[in-house]
Formats: C-alpha cells, structure tokens, sequence
C-alpha cells in the first residue's frame, strides 16, 4: 500500500507563490507515475499536472508556465511549485499516484490519493 502525504498549502496573495510537497511511503515508487489534482466545492476534481517515473511531464492548460512539478525517488517526495498564482487556483490540492500514463491527468488513473491540502489565493 502507497502513503500519500501532502504539505504546504496556506494562504498566498496574488501573483504570489507557494510550493505543495507530497511525502510517498509504502510501495516502490519507480513503477509509478504521481499527479496533483485540485479541487474546488461543487466542481469535479482535476488534473493539474503529472510526472512519470522518467520524469516526462504533463500540465493542464491552466497552469502553464505558472506551476512545475517534480519528483525526487531518493527522498520519495513529489513537488508543485506554484508561481504567479491567481484567485481561481484556490482549491484543495491532492496528490496521487498510479500506473496508467496515458491517463495520468484522469482521476480514474490514480489508485492512491492523498488527504489534500488547501491553497487559498487572495488579497
């Protein structure tokens, strides 16, 4: 079984930035790909961006060239660095993990999830 455990969520002005981290424990993590996902009350949870074991990177149009994702396996921790952030990214961010890369931005391809950690972008 694979832990997922998100930090660094808060409160952040706009245009400002804020780094989400995910600790991973459990199972070995090269066989993985792992993603965040947001989520706001009352909408479906989204992709935000995802990262395979090889580091091949995906981001959803709404964060590019604002936010980067990256792994390190050595210390089994993922990374949302978050620049220029806007009210809209307010949401609880979730970090997941599974198999299937070609879905990787897709819900249904993540088989471990992460309690979330709340980003709230306002002035």
């Amino acid at each position: 079984q694979l832990q997922l455990v998100e930090s660094g969520g808060g409160l952040v002005q706009p245009g400002g930035s804020l780094t989400l981290s995910c600790a991973a424990s459990g199972l070995t993590l090269d066989y993985y790909f792992f993603a965040w996902f947001r989520q706001v009350p009352g909408k479906e949870r989204e992709g935000v961006s995802c990262i395979s074991s090889s580091s091949f990177i995906k981001y959803a149009d709404s964060v590019k060239g604002r936010f980067t994702i990256s792994r390190d396996n050595a210390k089994k921790t993922l990374y949302l660095q978050m620049n220029n952030l806007k009210p809209e990214d307010t949401a609880v961010y979730y970090c997941a993990a599974g198999r299937d890369w070609s879905r990787c931005l897709s819900t249904a391809a993540s088989n471990y999830w992460g309690q979330g950690t709340r980003v709230t972008v306002s002035s």
